[in-house]
């Protein structure tokens, strides 16, 4: 699995995001705004999957667009990220649609992560929050965002978005310091802006835990 590190690398927040190939392209327009939102040092951490669909998703599921499935190989992803996140600094895990998925799920799977920056999560996943209410986040911080638009479609599983993440952020409210953002457009507008405002309010977060 490739990664890279970008800003400051001997930073003790580490932001990690797991990303394709056409995502990697826009990772240094996500960094500068998380840099003009706030004077908190980081380091970025991406890791670039080799399946999205496959490395991402939880457990297998049929296509819901086109005839891509889903593999279900995020065990085999988060034992390969927890290797690469094997120093003894604080680890912030984001990212964007199925990535920020695999991040929430990941916080269920592991203590390694403080907060999750889940922006836009691919929540209509079959049985996703029916897992979250049968087991516990380890995270202490979870952001949660989405498009006010993004129910707006034809497709039935898709269109459950809106309901399913306010289904995930009730089942977080109780044990952890959450929030559910809702950003103006649909699923592909502003990406790297809503998984930098995910981000920003991880980082801000832990720095005042550590202040208090």
């Amino acid at each position: 699995m490739e990664f890279k590190k970008f800003n400051n690398t001997d930073s003790n927040i580490v932001l990690v995001q797991l990303v394709d190939s056409f995502e990697l392209n826009s990772i240094s327009k996500e960094i500068e705004y998380i840099k003009e939102q706030t004077s908190i040092d980081f380091c970025f951490l991406v890791i670039k999957v080799n399946n999205w669909n496959d490395d991402l998703s939880p457990w297998k599921m049929d296509a819901v667009i086109g005839k891509e499935s889903f593999g279900g190989l995020s065990d085999k992803t988060l034992k390969e990220v927890l290797n690469i996140c094997n120093e003894n600094k604080t680890y912030i895990l984001g990212g964007y649609s199925l990535s920020a998925l695999f991040a929430l799920w990941a916080s269920y799977n592991t203590d390694r992560f403080i907060a999750i920056a889940s922006s836009s999560p691919s929540l209509w996943f079959k049985d996703f929050t029916k897992y979250m209410k049968e087991n516990h986040s380890y995270a202490k911080y979870i952001y949660l965002s989405l498009g006010d638009k993004e129910d707006k479609t034809r497709n039935e599983i898709l269109s459950s978005i809106s309901k399913k993440i306010k289904e995930a952020y009730e089942c977080l409210k109780p044990n952890h310091q959450t929030i559910l953002e809702f950003n103006s457009g649909n699923h592909f507008q502003n990406v790297e802006e809503r998984v930098a405002k995910g981000f920003i309010w991880a980082i801000n977060k832990v720095q005042k835990s550590r202040i208090l």
